[in-house]
C-alpha cells in the first residue's frame, strides 16, 4: 500500500518540510499498484509492470517540495517498468501538464518518449514533456531529481518550444549544468522560503530553463514576436521602481517608435500599459504580505505608483490609506499567478478615497 509520511522532528512555524511517500507492505502486486497510485500523484499516471529485475521486496520513495508555482521531486525505486500510453493520460488532469528537467543521481533508466530513445545513466539531465506517450524501464535501482515545470510556464517564456516534435537534448549545456546545480540548492534551502521568496526562486529557475533549450528551438516571425515580448516583460518586471516605466521609455531601451511597439503587443490581450500595471499591482501584493513590507502608501511609491508631479500628494495620500498589511488581512491563495495576486492587489489600491486614487491611479 502507499503510505504518506508526516514530516519527522519539531520544527517552527516557519519551516515547510517536504511530503513524502513510500510502498509498504504487501506481495509484489500490491507493491507496484501502490506505486503507481504514487506516481500518478506526484509525476505522471503510469501503468507499472515488473521486470525479471524487479525484487520481491520492491521498494520506491518519493519526496516533493513546492517551489513558488514548481515542484521539485525526488524519486527512488526498484526496477520496474513503466507504460503511458494515450489511454493512461487523463484530458482532466491539469497536474500532468508539465515538463521535467531531470538529474539522474543514481542507477540505470532507459526511456523512449515519441521518436526519441534514451538511455540514462548517473550525471545525465533531460528535459521530458507529460504530454508525450513514454515507456520507461528502470534497469538498476535508481535515485532522480525531477524539476516540474507547469507546461502553460515554460511556453509562455520559450514559445518556439511547442513547434519541436522532440525536446532538445541537455548534454554539454552551461545553463543546464547551472540549473542542476541551483536545483539542488533549492532542496537544501526550500523548508525555510518564504512563498514570496519561493516564487523568485522559481522564477529565477525558469529563466535557467529557457537560457538552456531556447538555443536549440527554431526561429519563425510570430516566435521572434513572441520572444521579443517576453524580453519587454522581463524588462518591465526588472524596472518597477522607475516611476517613468511606460510604453515610451520602454521603447526607447529597446531603440524602437512608440507606435511599433504598440503593434507588437495588439496581438495579445494585455497592453503595454497594462502589462506595466499588473506587474506593479502584484509586487505591491507580495509585500502587502509581508509584516515589515510598510504602509500601502509606502508600498505603492516603493514601486513606482507616482510620478514627479504627484509627489506632493504623498502626505494627505499616507493620511488616507495608512494601514499596515496585517490590519488589512491580506492573504494570497496557494499557487496564485501573477494575473491573480494584481487583481487582489488592485482591490486593495483601488478601495480607498479619491486621493488614494489620485495618487496610485496611474502607473504607466
Amino acid at each position: 500500500m502507499a503510505r504518506a509520511l508526516s514530516p519527522h522532528g519539531a520544527s517552527g512555524p516557519a519551516v515547510r518540510e517536504p511530503e513524502r511517500w513510500r510502498v509498504a507492505g504487501g506481495d509484489i502486486k500490491q507493491r507496484l499498484e501502490s506505486w503507481s497510485g504514487i506516481l500518478a500523484a506526484t509525476h505522471l499516471a503510469f501503468e507499472v509492470h515488473a521486470t525479471d529485475r524487479t525484487p520481491a521486496d520492491f521498494h520506491g520513495t518519493v519526496t516533493r517540495r513546492p517551489i513558488g508555482d514548481l515542484m521539485l521531486v525526488d524519486c527512488a525505486a526498484s526496477p520496474f517498468l513503466g507504460h503511458r500510453s494515450r489511454a493512461v493520460m487523463s484530458p482532466d488532469a491539469r497536474h500532468e501538464e508539465i515538463l521535467g528537467f531531470q538529474l539522474v543521481c543514481r542507477g540505470n533508466e532507459t526511456v523512449r518518449e515519441g521518436a526519441r530513445g534514451l538511455s540514462l545513466t548517473p550525471g545525465n539531465v533531460v528535459l521530458w514533456d507529460g504530454q508525450q506517450p513514454t515507456d520507461v524501464e528502470i534497469v538498476e535501482a535508481f535515485h532522480k531529481r525531477t524539476l516540474l515545470f507547469p507546461r502553460d510556464r515554460v511556453l509562455a517564456v520559450c514559445p518556439r518550444l511547442a513547434e519541436l516534435r522532440a525536446l532538445p537534448p541537455l548534454e554539454d549545456n552551461g545553463p543546464a549544468r547551472l540549473l542542476v546545480r541551483y536545483m539542488n540548492a533549492l532542496a537544501l534551502e526550500q523548508p525555510k522560503l518564504e512563498p514570496a521568496a519561493g516564487f523568485a526562486a522559481a522564477n529565477a529557475a525558469l529563466e535557467l530553463l529557457r537560457a538552456a533549450v531556447e538555443p536549440s528551438v527554431p526561429t519563425n516571425r510570430a516566435a521572434a514576436r513572441e520572444a521579443m515580448r517576453t524580453e519587454i516583460r522581463r524588462y518591465a518586471r526588472t524596472h518597477l521602481q522607475d516611476p517613468e516605466l511606460g510604453p515610451t521609455s520602454i521603447a526607447r531601451a529597446y531603440s524602437i517608435s512608440v507606435r511599433a511597439l504598440h503593434a507588437l503587443f495588439e496581438d495579445v490581450d494585455a497592453s503595454v500599459a497594462g502589462l506595466v500595471r499588473s506587474e506593479r499591482l502584484a509586487r505591491c501584493l507580495e509585500d502587502l504580505q509581508r509584516p515589515n513590507g510598510g504602509s500601502v502608501t509606502d508600498i505603492a511609491f516603493r514601486w513606482g505608483f507616482c510620478d514627479a508631479e504627484r509627489r506632493a500628494a504623498r502626505r494627505p495620500a499616507r493620511r488616507a490609506v495608512r494601514t499596515t498589511p496585517r490590519r488589512r488581512g491580506v492573504t494570497l491563495p496557494s499557487g496564485s499567478d501573477r494575473s491573480t495576486m494584481a487583481g487582489t492587489a488592485r482591490e486593495v489600491f483601488e478601495c480607498r478615497s479619491p486621493v488614494c486614487r489620485t495618487t496610485f491611479g496611474r502607473c504607466a
